[in-house]
Parts: structure tokens; sequence; C-alpha cells
């Protein structure tokens, strides 16, 4: 499957505390059931109000009193044991819930946006993955530290902005009637073009950081050239001796020059990745969506 159809990933804040975002991506059902409103099931299983009885019933029929004292120790024990696990899993989860109540305006999850919203944002996250996940990100060969800090932001814009669009977009398919009475064209064509005014936005917003990320896989490419070429150029004596030992001296010259003409030229076809990647990074961040 093309993974530019797949769902958008859960996106969350990024200026929240790190263990309250680990907390809350550890649970996307709790973030679900905090979105809807819903509440948690405690109901406890009321077949065990019949079950025990009957069991213990079953024990003193076969047994006498002391092996009914026996079963129900036993069954004492395994039900305090239960019910400390289940107290303390469902104390966890309770608490988890909480957490995604007090902070549902800082996660939006891919069910809170249209399909085509949803779409925009698996893109944005596309091209953000290319960036981090990049060799020369990861070299260090560009601005790692801004890319860290700007680019989980700027997701974050995107998608906040993404899901209020989504949600005008069905207050709006709501309130316009289907048809239109004559002459009434006019008084809605507004609302619709702000609409599409903030798609259109967005949508360039989200090319500029794929044109980024095409800057930094083509860097990428050129900088996986560029090592290749360093761990030969380590070996440009061996190559010269061999040249000046099997051709004449006059193509000798002339392939060593060419030896290191195509170095220098690699080399700054590196230097201009770099840099267009660079460029391509400070447009993105000169116009930021906040």
């Amino acid at each position: 499957m093309d993974p530019r159809a797949l769902p958008p990933r859960l996106v969350i804040d990024p200026s929240l505390p790190p263990e309250i975002s680990v907390e809350l991506r550890s649970s996307p059902h709790l973030l679900r059931l905090a979105r809807s409103g819903k509440r948690m099931d405690t109901t406890t299983n009321p077949a065990l109000l019949f079950v025990l009885p009957g069991f213990l019933m079953l024990i003193y029929v076969l047994t006498d009193f002391r092996g009914v004292l026996a079963a129900t120790l036993a069954v004492g024990l395994i039900v305090l044991i239960r019910w400390m696990a289940l107290d303390s899993t469902y104390r966890a989860t309770r608490r988890r819930l909480r957490l995604a109540q007090t902070h549902a305006d800082r996660y939006i999850l891919p069910e809170d946006l249209d399909y085509p919203c949803q779409m925009l944002l698996r893109r944005a996250q596309n091209a953000v993955e290319a960036i981090l996940h990049s060799k020369v990100h990861r070299a260090g060969l560009i601005d790692t530290i801004e890319n860290q800090v700007s680019l989980p932001e700027e997701i974050w814009q995107i998608a906040h902005r993404l899901r209020r669009l989504s949600s005008m977009h069905a207050e709006h398919g709501r309130l316009i009637p289907r048809e239109l009475p004559a002459g009434m064209e006019d008084a809605f064509k507004p609302y619709t073009s702000a609409l599409d005014a903030a798609w259109s936005s967005l949508s360039q917003r989200i090319r500029h950081l794929e044109g980024y990320a095409k800057q930094v896989l083509k860097a990428d490419k050129v900088y996986h050239a560029h090592l290749r070429l360093e761990a030969l150029a380590a070996k440009t004596p061996e190559y010269q001796r061999l040249i000046a030992d099997t051709v004449r001296d006059e193509l000798a010259y002339e392939r060593i020059r060419e030896l290191a003409d195509q170095a220098a030229h690699v080399r700054k076809l590196f230097e201009e990745s770099i840099m267009e990647a660079r460029q391509a990074a400070g447009e993105l961040i000169r116009s930021p969506l906040t």
C-alpha cells in the first residue's frame, strides 16, 4: 500500500512535558474514549454471584464442612489476589484517562480530521519523517537542533489547523442547502471561499515542507557519493602511482588531473546540495504558521 494513502499518525503538542506525551502516546484507545466522552466500564460479571455459592455447595455435598472451609479460604485468596491486580490496573487506566481528558485539546487523532485533511496531514508527517531520518540530518550537516524543535511544532500547527478546518467543513455541509434558491448563491459564496482559501494556504505550506524534504533527500544521495569518494581519495596516491607506472608521461599527467577534478566536482555538488537544503529550511522557518 502506498504510505501516502495511510491515515495520519497521532499528533501531540510538542510543548507538553515529555512524561505526559509518553503517557498519552501509550494509550491511544483511552484518547479515543476521552474524546468520545464515554466512561470506563467498571461493572463486574453478575455470573460470579451464582457460580461461587454453587461451587461451595458442590464442595459441601462431596466433602464436609472442613472441605467447604478450605475451599472458601482458597476461593477468597484467589478473589483477593485477582481484585488487587484488577484494582491496580483499573487505577492506572483511570489515571491515564483523566490525563487524556485534562489534555484533550493537546492531541489530535486521525478521526478528528475528515479524509482530505487526513491525507494532507499524512503528507506533512511523511516529509518531516524523511528529513529527520536522513543521513545529512543525523550527521549534523543541516541544522539538526532547529529541525528537531521546529519540525514537530510545524506538524502540530498544521494538524491543529486541519482539525479546525475539518470541523468547519462538516458544519458548512450541514448548514448549506444542497439546492440553493435562485439568486442566493452569492450570499453563501464568501463562506465557501473562506474555507477554500484556508485549504489552499495549508496545502501550499505542506508543499513547501515537501520541497524541503526533497532537497534533503537530494543532499543525502550526494552525501552518499561524497563518502564513497572520500574513501577513494585516501587511495589516490596508489592510483597515481599505478598511472605513472603504466601510462606514458604525457597521458599520466592528464589522468592524475582528472582524478583531482572529479573529486573537486563531487565535493562542490555536495556543498551545493547542503546549501540548497539549508535555504529551503530557512524559507520554511522564516514564515512560521504560528
